[in-house]
């Protein structure tokens, strides 16, 4: 007897990956993902949710729609593009990794220029308080004494 295979509604995926089913109609349009029909029903395989947790996790690793896209096509060839694959998995993978690098790099440099800033400004405040308060030190008292034309009224 052969054995029915899983399938899942759009909503049943949504709910799985907490997504939009718009997100998921989006995916197909880009042909990522291809459900079968059944009238107006999308009928998603075990390899459409296979695909749709690699596209949802790329996103996270910061792969773009099209590289994902080309993974899937270099997975999806003969038995002879598995290796082809597999290097240009490496390289993309090396490339992602050495652009977050970067913005580790970038955000130490952005987080050493905040610091300073807020250095700054503190010492900035901390002198304005100062002169502020030699300013109220050294001005006159208000009151009858202090004004001259006092007398006058």
């Amino acid at each position: 007897m052969r054995q029915k295979k899983r399938t899942y509604s759009i909503s049943e995926l949504a709910s799985e990956f907490d997504v939009t089913t718009r997100s998921i109609r989006f995916y197909e349009d880009q042909g990522l993902l291809k459900p079968d029909r059944k009238g107006q029903t999308r009928i998603y395989s075990s390899k459409d949710r296979v695909r749709l947790k690699l596209i949802l996790r790329g996103k996270r690793l910061g792969f773009s729609l099209a590289e994902s896209r080309e993974l899937f096509d270099l997975w999806d060839e003969t038995e002879s593009g598995s290796e082809r694959q597999l290097l240009k998995m490496l390289e993309t993978l090396a490339q992602k990794q050495a652009q977050l690098e970067q913005q580790v790099k970038d955000i130490q440099m952005a987080k050493i220029e905040l610091d300073s800033a807020q250095s700054r400004c503190q010492a900035a405040l901390i002198e304005l308080r100062q002169n502020k308060g030699a300013e109220e030190h050294d001005s006159p008292k208000t009151g009858q004494d202090s004004n001259p034309n006092a007398s006058l009224h």
